[in-house]
């Protein structure tokens, strides 16, 4: 614990030192699941303002700006915040009493923020104002077109992101693009070091959120040239009910490993079934419910005497907004009272979110066919890498099958660098780590 924390310790003065060389007009992080991202960002902000800057910090989602803006009002309560937002922008109950954060939709409105955080798309609408300083969070979910947009409104930037996670998304064909220099749907911090190889990056070592049980394996899957450690030692974290289960299913059984062991896959039968298969979505809504119902005892280093789990701590992770949308509907049908209020997204919208525990419906479970969408690494390594505590999959069998029966026909393109891990190696990975852990449904 004392060897990660000098490491993690060091990276970051490496960083801060590096900040503060005019010599740099960029700082590139990279970081695991949870290496302290977030805090990396607040205590950069903090510095910055301290030395006089007013920097704006640039992240990609809402519940990524809400999260941020909640940790710079908690961790420096003196400091002015603005939170740039949409005309039809609602604040979350966790912004509720904030007295050091003004919501604007303009910077006029913001003019007395000496920190102003918003999301890419809205600074991409702010066409006036330069500032000295950006930040600029979950940096490898930014296409280049977008942070062509946004270059304009600072001087020199902080670049922190996960590369191991999600490629920028989009919903229009690309295959126009690929491989030109100038393919706007590269993530931008890639574009910038291929025309900018000068700039320094460094990386982040430990992962604070992953447990001993889950950094290995996500390590070993998502990450085979980086590798991270876990922050936490072995016994450090531990989950328990406060109620025994009365019956034996196969529910109670999939959370009893969950818990024992880190990782549980809740495995229904083999069935080629359509995405909205009725069945894996239940069995996704009804574990959370009886987490809920058994009410679960969460003790870590943040908590040694331990704290009840409630809705807020919990997460489904899913790979379409469909799915989504069946497991919030099954929740409601579950009969507990907060089951509704677990948290339900598609992997592009949990990214950079973390729970205690979540609860994975596997992008290839029920499939005749493995397509790209379906492969992404980065889909899986989101949905596996969100928890502190314990991950559930609940899959069909014959995933293992699949993979072997479909193996890559992606075309081969020139000036397009290979990316490892593919989804194939990234999946057997997954797989062969959950088998220790099944549980027949």
């Amino acid at each position: 614990m004392k060897t990660d924390s000098t490491a993690a310790g060091a990276a970051t003065t490496a960083i801060l030192s590096d900040l503060a060389d005019a010599r740099h007009r960029a700082v590139v992080v990279d970081s695991p699941p949870g290496a302290g991202k977030s805090t990396l960002v607040v205590r950069a902000a903090q510095e910055l303002a301290a030395g006089g800057e007013r920097p704006i910090i640039i992240a990609q989602t809402n519940n990524q700006v809400d999260d941020l803006v909640k940790k710079l009002a908690d961790n420096h309560p003196g400091i002015p915040l603005g939170r740039l937002s949409a005309s039809d922008y609602s604040p979350p109950p966790a912004l509720d009493g904030l007295t050091n954060t003004t919501i604007g939709r303009t910077l006029a409105d913001l003019s007395g923020c000496q920190i102003i955080v918003g999301t890419s798309a809205k600074w991409a609408t702010v066409h006036d104002g330069t500032f000295g300083w950006a930040i600029l969070d979950e940096a490898y979910q930014m296409r280049s077109d977008m942070l062509l947009q946004l270059v304009e409104r600072f001087d020199r930037g902080l670049f922190v992101g996960d590369p191991g996670q999600l490629d920028p998304f989009t919903i229009v064909d690309t295959e126009r693009w690929i491989g030109l220099p100038h393919d706007p749907t590269q993530n931008g911090v890639s574009v910038m070091l291929e025309h900018n190889p000068h700039i320094p990056v460094h990386r982040l070592p430990v992962s604070w959120r992953l447990p001993l049980t889950a950094a290995p394996t996500v390590s070993q899957a998502f990450y085979p040239f980086t590798d991270f450690t876990a922050g936490t030692h072995t016994g450090a974290r531990s989950l328990a009910f406060r109620t025994p289960g009365l019956r034996n299913t196969s529910l109670d059984e999939t959370l009893a490993m969950a818990f024992t062991t880190g990782w549980a896959l809740h495995e229904l039968p083999r069935r080629h079934v359509p995405r909205t298969d009725t069945e894996t979505i239940r069995a996704a809504a009804h574990l959370a419910a009886r987490l809920l119902t058994r009410g679960a005892v969460s003790r870590c280093e943040r908590n040694p005497d331990g704290r009840d789990l409630d809705a807020a701590d919990i997460a489904i992770g899913v790979a379409h907004r469909d799915q989504a949308d069946l497991v919030r509907a099954a929740l409601s049908r579950t009969g507990h009272p907060d089951a509704p209020k677990v948290s339900v997204d598609t992997a592009n919208r949990l990214q950079g979110r973390e729970f205690e525990v979540v609860i994975v419906v596997h992008p290839l479970s029920g499939r005749r066919d493995a397509t790209a969408f379906h492969l992404e690494a980065g889909r899986l390594c989101v949905l596996a890498s969100r928890h502190r505590q314990a991950c559930i999959v609940v899959a069909r069998a014959g995933i293992a099958d699949l993979l072997d029966n479909h193996p890559s026909t992606d075309p081969v393109h020139l000036s397009v660098a290979a990316k490892f891990p593919d989804g194939w190696e990234a999946n057997h990975v997954m797989l062969a780590k959950l088998a220790q852990h099944r549980i027949p449904a």
